[in-house]
């Protein structure tokens, strides 16, 4: 079997792919209206743009460019699946990073999907939503060199910030002081596996409580930024044994 028939063998078994001829008739033609994947890999979304008219689809990044052609793409039920997808697959890739952005772009993702499913929205404004959301997934990777941070510093800002009291107590540049010793000090005396382990997770919960006591946090907040912090540290363990 060649790499193309496996392919395609592959794209039938991922999706359900029901075709209706554009007069109304059962008889299925080569247009597709709708199309209805029970399971989607990242690798069939150029298919599914390929079959709805876009010739050379460019899904690298969610670029000015490709949002417009997917705004402007005839078979709308087509163009939300592909961007879901790939929506989708940049939130994956930002859990490694930002475990409270991952939160808020995922909350935001099955919102307007599930608003679509109830009718309560139509495939072109759920289609704006999703471009909206796309740009504000773009934005978040520029948001370090704007604040002067790292990707790894701003979120733990994100973290401390979770709760905007603490922002206006705190304020931000004191936010970025503590976000920037968070980084430092978890990264240095985090041991290997320390998230498996409650004498060394314990021993972790101790140095953020000790930084966040150390520069005036507020104590009715700590509870919970302590174990969005933690939470934080674990998703970037990975990245900090490589």
């Amino acid at each position: 079997m060649d790499s193309q028939a496996r392919a395609n063998r592959r794209f039938h078994r991922g999706c359900r792919i029901t075709l209706f001829a554009e007069n109304g008739s059962s008889t299925p033609d080569s247009s597709i209206e709708s199309l209805e994947c029970i399971f989607t890999p990242i690798w069939l979304v150029p298919y599914i743009l390929q079959a709805a008219g876009l010739e050379t689809p460019d899904i690298s990044i969610l670029s000015d460019e490709f949002l417009a052609e997917v705004q402007g793409m005839e078979k709308k039920n087509l163009a939300m699946e592909a961007l879901r997808k790939l929506i989708n697959g940049e939130i994956r890739s930002r859990s490694r990073v930002n475990v409270v952005e991952t939160r808020a772009f995922s909350d935001r993702l099955e919102e307007a999907i599930a608003r679509y499913h109830t009718n309560a929205l139509t495939t072109a404004e759920v289609i704006q939503e999703l471009i909206e959301l796309a740009k504000d997934i773009r934005a978040a990777h520029q948001r370090g060199e704007d604040e002067g941070l790292s990707q790894e510093e701003i979120s733990f800002y994100d973290a401390l910030a979770q709760n905007e009291s603490a922002v206006e107590v705190m304020g931000n540049d004191q936010l970025r002081l503590i976000a920037h010793e968070l980084l430092s000090s978890l990264k240095t005396n985090a041991p290997v596996d320390w998230q498996h382990r409650a004498s060394a997770r314990a021993r972790m919960r101790i140095l953020v409580k000790h930084i966040l006591r150390k520069y005036g946090y507020p104590p009715d907040l700590q509870d919970a930024a302590v174990q969005t912090v933690l939470q934080q540290a674990e998703a970037l363990s990975a990245r900090w044994a490589a």
